[in-house]
């Protein structure tokens, strides 16, 4: 190796060695002093990049956390409005059912109806008033949130669901000796219309059994007639909704029950008779016989079908076959369906032949006789009293008095879709009422999209479909019974899905305390720093600058063996 003067080499590769063990201490006394293995993006670029994005997801996730425990917050909110809510429902419940009552006079229903308007008006309040961090909680909209959206289906739904058709199947049953044998029903509301005045309802069977039963039967309504359908009673004079399906239901259960193809085809006088006289027609024929006279009345059973007198014709002429039945020690009009009912196939002739207790041969011996006395027979009714003539009643049958309101029991023991014990009901899909409500968007995780939303529907009288709720006769409590049992179902069920969702967010914030928790362990694994290693590399780096500061030392002291070779 040669000797030189001017360049240091063994100085310059021992001080080299020395910078290079003073700048690992570094790196060791600045990891250990922080804690953390990367400091700065040279010290593990990729890794620098891969904890950031934790740090972003881990602080996102601790934040969600927090967002799901505020929403927590706001459902318990909601959810003890609405406990309050429900309360104030069943008391108004209460109150109706008592009122429903017949000791109570007028004056206790005002006094229980002055409780019930205190009562709507807090819920009122409370449906506006309840709030979250001063944001409204409940929707504050009055779209109605219960029952079906179109208003005048959900009046007549809930005439049908409610008692038209479960009362009308029981007098008719009741009266009449005859069921429908469970065969299938459509009851439609929408498909048909022929305005105002028309044909109000109808009950349609596209053909017939070896019997002469009808098959694939249609309860068809016409909403025009039904608009408003007057609940609780039913209607207004003339026109009576209940009285309309009441009528229509005897041709159902007559379809099932009887050789409906001999009656319609040759006694249709007899058809609609039967289905007048089962909640009465006085008020009919009276502005019929104005119109027509008595004998027109009685004539009509002959002629079209399409008359109001043919209605009023047929319905005298049941009457009348009823009453004289009954004074030959039968039982009416009921021995002529039982018999068809227990005689499958049997003609009205067949009928009248064998279980009129003699009163008439066939049907044209009946249609003779009637035509003879039946002026005589429509004389001695007595058209301006306030029974409307219905088969039980008190004209009829010297029974309780049937007006025009109260012929038809508007409120049944059941509800719903399956309210009749002679037919599989099947019903036209109708809308629900109800919206979206006010809908809460809860973010819930670290990322854009990661939410849970909430609906929260309205909670106030126009909502739960109770503004103007009345209890102050017998009828309007039971409507509002009826009404208040919506309202109530509409209540829980939100009650429900509170509950739901808060279960949901406590299942979120658990998942998120994992998440958070495991993510938190890889970051610390990329930027922590290990201890025992650092500590290992300080003694190390120590070692070396103390070994390197020797050797620069030494590698200093080179340049002096020089002199050697001048001395």
């Amino acid at each position: 190796m040669a000797m030189g003067i001017n360049t240091g080499i063994l100085s310059l590769t021992a001080q080299r060695n020395l910078s290079a063990s003073q700048s690992t201490f570094a790196v060791s006394i600045q990891r250990l002093s922080s804690g953390l293995r990367i400091n700065s993006a040279r010290d593990d670029a990729a890794g620098l990049a891969i904890s950031e994005r934790f740090t972003s997801q881990i602080r996102g996730q601790n934040q969600a956390i927090r967002n799901a425990n505020d929403g927590i917050s706001m459902l318990q909110t909601a959810e003890g409005a609405t406990s309050t809510i429900a309360s104030n429902l069943q008391r108004i419940r209460e109150l109706a059912v008592q009122s429903a009552n017949s000791t109570n006079s007028a004056s206790d229903r005002q006094a229980l109806q002055q409780e019930v308007n205190q009562l709507a008006a807090e819920i009122e309040r409370i449906s506006g008033a309840s709030e979250f961090n001063g944001q409204k909680i409940f929707d504050q909209n009055r779209n109605k949130m219960t029952g079906y959206a179109d208003a005048t289906k959900d009046a007549v739904l809930e005439g049908l669901e409610g008692g038209w058709l479960e009362n009308s199947e029981d007098t008719i049953r009741s009266l009449y000796g005859i069921q429908a044998d469970g065969a299938a029903i459509t009851i439609q509301l929408s498909g048909f219309t022929d305005g105002v005045g028309g044909v109000a309802a109808y009950v349609q069977a596209t053909g017939f059994d070896g019997q002469g039963r009808g098959t694939n039967l249609t309860l068809q309504v016409d909403l025009a007639d039904f608009m408003p359908p007057n609940l609780p009673n039913g209607g207004n004079a003339p026109f009576y909704a209940d009285r309309i399906i009441q009528h229509e239901m005897v041709h159902a259960v007559m379809a099932r029950a009887t050789n409906w193809q001999d009656l319609t085809s040759n006694n249709l006088w007899f058809v609609e008779g039967t289905a007048e006289f089962i909640h009465g027609a006085d008020e009919r024929i009276k502005a019929d016989i104005a119109n027509v006279g008595v004998g027109g009345v009685v004539g009509a059973i002959n002629g079209p079908s399409s008359t109001s007198e043919f209605y009023s014709g047929g319905y005298a002429a049941v009457r009348y076959m009823h009453s004289r039945i009954k004074a030959a020690g039968g039982s009416g009009i009921k021995d002529i369906l039982q018999y068809m009912n227990q005689n499958p196939g049997a003609t009205l002739d067949q009928a009248l032949a064998n279980a009129s207790q003699g009163q008439f041969a066939s049907a044209a011996d009946f249609k003779t006789q009637f035509a003879a006395n039946g002026a005589s027979f429509i004389g001695t009714f007595d058209l301006n009293n306030t029974d409307t003539g219905a088969i039980g009643g008190l004209d009829a049958d010297n029974g309780t008095i049937k007006t025009a309101a109260d012929v038809v029991n508007d409120f049944g023991n059941h509800s719903g879709s399956d309210v009749l014990s002679g037919f599989t009901e099947t019903w036209e899909q109708v809308s629900k009422a109800g919206g979206t409500g006010n809908i809460q968007s809860f973010q819930v995780g670290a990322n854009a999209g990661q939410t849970i939303d909430t609906a929260i529907g309205g909670m106030n009288l126009g909502s739960l479909g109770l503004t103007g709720v009345d209890i102050t006769s017998y009828d309007n409590a039971s409507l509002a019974m009826r009404h208040i049992d919506k309202a109530l179902d509409y209540v829980n069920g939100t009650r429900a899905k509170l509950g739901a969702q808060m279960s949901r967010f406590e299942t979120a914030v658990r998942n998120l305390q994992v998440s958070s928790e495991n993510m938190t362990a890889s970051r610390s694994r990329v930027m922590d720093a290990d201890f025992a290693q650092e500590t290992a590399a300080l003694s190390r780096t120590q070692i070396l600058q103390q070994a390197g500061t020797a050797m620069v030392a030494q590698a200093n002291q080179m340049p002096r063996m020089v002199l050697a070779l001048l001395r």
